[in-house]
C-alpha cells in the first residue's frame, strides 16, 4: 500500500475536535427558532451560490462561530492539500495505489491531468469522441438492427455505478430524450428484472450495452448471457450479436468473444471508480438518450462545480460547507443518517445515487494507514421524492426520536406548467424545511386547539400530541431548473462533499473491500449451488440455507 501524497490526521487528536466539542455543548441549547427572531440577516449570512446551485444552509445548528472552528477543523485535516492532490492526478486511491481522476473526465479547460507521468486528457478525449461517432450512428440509423429497422429500445446492463449514475442522470434529463428511443436499465440479478423489462422489446430494435470493467461482473454477465439468450430465441443470430451487443470495458477478449465488434468496446480505466463513472464511456446510455451535446453539457457543469470546489474559499465553497455541516451532525451531535429530499419528480432516483456515493465511499472503519477509527464516519443515506414522503416518513422527521439532518433539493423552474403545480410543490419543500426548523411549542398547540372549540379537557389531553420540538437541521438546495449543466452540478457537487468528509474522517473514499468480499463469497456460494464446488468450510448456517434452496429446486 502506498503512502498518502498528502498529509493526513486522525480528526479526534486535532487541536480544533475539543474547541468543536465545547462549541457543541453550548450550541445543543440554542433553538433556531430564537436565532432567526433576533438575526434578521441570518438567511444572508449563511447563503453560497455557484454558477448553478443555490445553497441556504441558514436552518442548521450554526453560528458565525461554528463556521469559523469547522474551517480551522478543514484545514488540521489536510483538506486543502488532498483537493490539490486530487486535481494533480496523485495516488489518493492509496490502498489500490491509484489516482482518482473522475474530473479529468469533465475537463474542459484542456488542461492536462497527469497518471503516472502521461497525460490522461488524449485518451478521454478519444473516448468521447467514440462515443459521438457511436450516437451519431444511432440517431441517423446508419446503424440498425438485423432487420434494417431503426432502433428504438437501448438496454443498458450494469449494477453499482455503472447503473445507478446514468440512471439518475439519464431520468433527470427526461425532458431531453431523443424522440423514439427508450431507454432501460437491468442490474438486479434477479431474473425477474431482465425477464419484465424484455417482455415488451422486440429483437430487431433493440440494443444492448454491457458495462463491465473486467467483462466478469457476476450480475451484469448473467444479465447479458439471458439477453443473448433472448436474442437468439427470437430471430436473431450469433451473425448478428455484434449489431445488437456493444460493450464498455476494459477486458477486450471476452467482450469480443461474447460477439461484440472490436469498435464497439468502450475503454474503461483503472482511476475512475464505478460510482464515479457516469462522466465516462458508463454515460453511454445518457449520452444516446439526450444526445452528445447535451452530454457535453453535463460535463460542462460537472466541471464548473470542480472548478469552484477546487478554488473558492472553504466558507464560501459549497461542496465544504455541505462536508463540514455532515462532520458537525456526524462526530458532535451522533446523527447517524441523513435524508436527501428531491421535490422533482424527474430526481427521484438521486438519492439511491447518493447514498451509494455516500456509503460506499466512506463506509469505512479504519483510517488509510489501517487503524481503527474512534470517530463515526459515514451516516446512512436515505431518502424519496418530495412531496410523497410527507405522507410517509416526514412524521419521523417532525417528531420522532431520531436526530435526522436533510438535504431538501428542488428546481425553481419546471419543464412541466400545468396550473399551479410547481408553486404547490414549492411551497411545501420551503415549508417542510420551515416545519423542521420552527417547530409548534405546547403554548401554541393549545392556543391552537382553544381556538378550535376544544374544552380545557381536551386542550390538556390533545396538546402534548401537537407539539413539534423543531430545531432540526436542513439544508434547501435550489437550481434555476433541470438542465443538463445543472444536473451535472448537482451530482458533482455531492460528489465533492463526500471526498471531503472522508479527508477529514481520514479513510479513503475510493476503494470498496466490503463490497469485494461479498463478491468473492457470493461466487463460492453460486459454484457450491451449481454443483461446481463442494460446501468446505462453510458455516452451518449458509450450509443449510443452501441445501434448503437446492432441495426446494430439485438441486440436491
Amino acid at each position: 500500500m502506498s503512502e498518502l501524497p498528502y498529509s493526513s490526521a486522525y480528526p479526534s487528536q486535532l487541536p480544533i475536535w475539543q474547541k468543536l466539542k465545547d462549541h457543541q455543548v453550548k450550541q445543543s441549547k440554542m433553538h433556531l427558532r430564537d436565532e432567526f427572531n433576533k438575526d434578521s440577516d441570518r438567511a444572508k449570512r449563511f447563503f453560497l451560490q455557484s454558477e448553478h446551485i443555490y445553497l441556504d444552509y441558514s436552518k442548521n445548528l450554526i453560528t458565525d462561530e461554528t463556521i469559523k472552528l469547522l474551517e480551522e477543523l478543514a484545514n488540521q485535516a489536510g483538506l486543502p492539500a488532498a483537493i490539490q492532490s486530487m486535481f494533480a492526478g496523485e495516488k489518493i486511491n492509496n490502498s489500490e495505489e491509484r489516482p482518482a481522476l473522475h474530473v479529468a473526465l469533465r475537463n474542459q479547460a484542456g488542461t492536462p491531468f497527469m497518471v503516472d507521468g502521461e497525460d490522461v486528457m488524449p485518451e478521454v478525449k478519444a473516448a468521447l469522441n467514440q462515443m459521438e461517432r457511436f450516437v451519431w450512428s444511432i440517431h441517423s440509423a446508419q446503424a440498425r438492427g438485423y432487420t434494417n429497422k431503426r432502433f428504438t429500445d437501448i438496454v443498458h446492463l450494469g449494477i453499482g455505478g455503472s447503473y445507478l449514475g446514468p440512471k439518475v442522470v439519464s431520468a433527470a434529463l427526461k425532458p431531453y430524450w431523443k424522440a423514439g428511443l427508450n431507454l432501460h436499465y437491468v442490474a438486479n440479478i434477479d431474473g425477474t428484472h431482465i425477464t419484465e423489462e424484455l417482455k415488451h422489446l422486440s429483437p430487431e430494435t433493440t440494443l444492448f450495452i454491457i458495462a463491465s470493467k473486467s467483462f466478469g461482473t457476476q450480475e451484469t454477465i448473467m444479465n447479458a448471457r439471458s439477453a443473448k439468450d433472448w436474442f437468439l430465441r427470437n430471430g436473431g443470430n450469433q451473425d448478428d450479436i455484434h449489431r445488437h451487443f456493444v460493450a464498455i470495458s476494459s477486458n477486450e477478449k471476452k467482450a469480443v468473444e461474447f460477439g461484440i465488434a472490436r469498435e464497439n468496446i468502450f475503454p474503461m480505466w483503472d482511476w475512475v471508480g464505478g460510482r464515479y463513472s457516469l462522466w465516462s464511456t458508463i454515460g453511454l446510455p445518457i449520452a444516446l438518450t439526450i444526445g452528445i451535446e447535451n452530454f457535453k453539457a453535463l460535463l460542462s457543469g460537472a466541471h464548473e462545480m470542480d472548478e469552484h470546489f477546487r478554488t473558492a474559499p472553504f466558507t464560501q465553497n459549497i461542496p465544504v460547507i455541505l462536508a463540514l455541516l455532515g462532520v458537525w451532525y456526524s462526530n458532535f451531535f451522533q446523527a447517524d443518517s441523513h435524508a436527501i429530499l428531491p421535490y422533482d419528480h424527474y430526481l427521484r432516483a438521486l438519492p439511491a445515487h447518493i447514498q451509494q456515493l455516500d456509503m460506499e465511499s466512506n463506509g469505512k472503519s479504519v483510517t488509510h494507514s489501517g487503524d481503527p477509527v474512534d470517530w463515526s464516519t459515514g451516516p446512512v443515506i436515505w431518502g424519496g421524492a418530495g412531496a410523497n414522503g410527507q405522507h410517509a416518513y416526514h412524521q419521523l422527521l417532525h417528531q420522532g426520536t431520531h436526530f435526522l439532518p436533510a438535504d431538501f433539493i428542488m428546481p425553481l423552474r419546471t419543464h412541466n406548467h400545468i396550473g399551479d403545480h410547481h408553486a404547490l410543490l414549492l411551497s411545501n419543500c420551503l415549508s417542510q424545511s420551515q416545519a423542521l426548523m420552527q417547530g409548534k411549542t405546547l403554548e401554541e398547540a393549545k392556543a391552537e386547539l382553544t381556538a378550535q372549540g376544544k374544552t380545557p379537557e381536551q386542550v390538556e389531553e390533545l396538546a402534548p400530541h401537537k407539539v413539534i420540538p423543531g430545531n432540526r437541521p436542513s439544508n434547501t438546495i435550489l437550481f434555476e431548473k433541470s438542465t443538463p449543466r445543472t444536473i451535472g452540478a448537482l451530482v458533482a457537487m455531492y460528489e465533492h462533499k463526500v471526498f471531503a468528509q472522508g479527508v477529514i474522517w481520514n479513510v479513503n473514499s475510493f476503494d470498496q473491500w466490503g463490497v469485494e468480499l461479498g463478491k468473492e463469497l457470493g461466487q463460492e456460494i453460486y459454484d457450491i449451488i451449481t454443483g461446481d464446488n463442494t460446501p468446505n468450510g462453510q458455516d452451518s448456517s449458509t450450509k443449510g440455507l443452501i441445501d434448503l434452496f437446492k432441495k426446494i429446486n430439485n438441486r440436491l
